[in-house]
């Protein structure tokens, strides 16, 4: 079992950007999937982007070319995961999860929360227009 802890979230105007991070702690395995998902009030859980160990990444749709996951392994006790956003607006008001599982990540839109078996607490991001 892997444990997640998110934070960089806060407020933010139209055209912002914020970088959120997942610090991970625990035993990987060589194959692992890690993700950030979304949900805002009254919505369903949504796939943002997905990245494996061998870097291999997804996005949604609605982030593409505005949102970057990345990874770094080079750490003494796990890892830490990251969300570059940016051009944020409203529509991406939300509370980010991030999550992992012990497999690689399973391809093509779109990116599916029960694919992932733990989760963090979230952090939440609002953009006003």
């Amino acid at each position: 079992q892997v444990q997640l802890r998110e934070s960089g979230g806060g407020s933010v105007q139209a055209g912002g950007a914020l970088r959120l991070s997942c610090a991970a702690s625990g035993h990987f395995f060589r194959e692992y999937c890690m993700g950030w998902f979304r949900q805002a009030p009254g919505k369903e859980r949504e796939g943002v982007a997905q990245i494996d160990g061998d870097g291999s990444t997804t996005y949604a749709d609605s982030v593409k070319g505005r949102f970057t996951i990345s990874q770094d392994n080079a750490q003494d006790n796990g890892k830490k995961l990251y969300l570059q956003m940016n051009s944020l607006n409203p529509e991406d008001t939300a509370m980010y999860y991030c999550a992992a599982d012990a497999q690689e990540c399973v391809l093509g839109a779109p990116i599916q929360p029960r694919h992932f078996g733990d989760w963090g607490q979230g952090t939440q991001v609002t953009v006003s227009s």
